[in-house]
């Protein structure tokens, strides 16, 4: 893979992804910045098609990129394009337009402004709070027999939940029961948290404090709420429109998407592409529900810790170097703005 055979690999991605027809090496060889004759980029072409990275659908056609000569172009050959400060004030405008965005209508915001500017589907996931612990348990009074249960964990997550208990609680029933749960809860991890944990302390409490039941069965559901993923989905439309996808393959995804979790869940920092076609190969553990498609995806973080992934889902044929620094600009803005609302909540 010498210089040259890079950039004819790129000329034809580019081309294709332009188009959608075909590559020849008569096109290729009109470029302005192709100076080798048009039986060299055959030759070229032919060697790129003998490793994997181009394919000829048709004999008499040209060539078209396979998901590996994607890849290669997306790693080596790819010049991004960037965005203006125009497109920076359009996306900024789309999604963030609100000065009450919660982190939650924040992602929501996102991945529709996402799914339109990029005419893909957009998706969402939180972290998966592996190994989060309890830091705090409090109960509150809020009205007659009405209580709210507020849990929060070391990754800064904070759930409530109310319960209605058959009594009102006393000063002191209400300190030693905050403060038991408090000896007992604290520092566990979310992922130890059970029913059978949560009956041994109603038990242990005593006879006079069974009657708390409700709050001991509410801090077990706000436990399993935060355990849970919740994925967000923007622009299905987009894909059902795209003649290049198939939309039984499509139908499935809609009725299934939690099949991306995964996906979602397994990358790292920077962004990430990801084929169908991948799923093919023996090693790969993960299965894409649509055929022929792409999957970018990229991570958002709060306060240093990894909180989350944002994906694009469209065709193979994609023009990356333009959806690409629209996904990078998303992840680093949201860093940044769910960042600064814990600073100002601390504040």
């Amino acid at each position: 893979m010498d210089a040259r055979k890079l950039r004819i690999l790129a000329a034809v991605v580019d081309e294709y992804i332009l188009t959608g027809e075909p590559v020849g090496s008569k096109t290729i060889a009109a470029l302005p910045d192709i100076h080798v004759s048009a039986a060299t980029i055959r030759n070229d072409m032919a060697v790129l098609e003998q490793l994997g990275l181009l394919e000829q659908p048709h004999t008499s056609a040209g060539r078209i990129p396979t998901f590996q000569g994607y890849k290669v172009y997306i790693e080596k050959c790819m010049q991004s394009e960037g965005l203006s400060e125009e497109e920076r004030a359009k996306l900024d405008q789309m999604a963030f337009g609100s000065d009450t965005l919660t982190e939650d209508s924040l992602i929501d915001s996102v991945t529709t402004a996402l799914a339109e500017i990029t005419q893909c589907a957009a998706v969402a996931v939180n972290a998966m709070p592996k190994f989060s612990v309890i830091s705090k348990v409090d109960v509150i009074p809020t009205g007659k027999r009405l209580y709210v249960i507020l849990l929060i964990t070391s990754s800064g997550t904070i759930k409530n939940k109310a319960c209605r208990l058959e009594f009102d609680l006393n000063e002191e029933q209400l300190a030693f029961f905050t403060q038991y749960l408090t000896e007992h809860l604290h520092g566990v991890s979310l992922t130890d948290v059970s029913p059978e944990m949560m009956e041994q302390l109603v038990t242990a409490m005593g006879a006079y404090m069974v009657t708390l039941g409700p709050l001991v069965q509410g801090l077990y559901e706000l436990s399993r709420d935060m355990m849970r993923q919740e994925l967000t989905v923007s622009g299905t439309r987009n894909l059902l429109t795209c003649e290049e996808l198939d939309t039984q393959d499509i139908v499935a995804f809609m009725e299934h998407q939690d099949v991306i979790m995964p996906m979602l869940n397994d990358t790292f920092s920077g962004i990430h592409v990801m084929f169908s076609n991948e799923a093919q190969t023996p090693q790969s553990g993960q299965t894409f529900v649509i055929g022929n498609s792409s999957m970018i995806v990229g991570r958002y973080r709060k306060d240093g810790k990894d909180a989350g992934g944002i994906g694009l889902i469209g065709p193979m044929r994609l023009n990356y170097a333009k959806v690409i620094p629209y996904l990078e600009y998303f992840t680093e803005k949201i860093t940044d703005l769910i960042s600064e609302k814990k600073e100002d909540e601390e504040t």
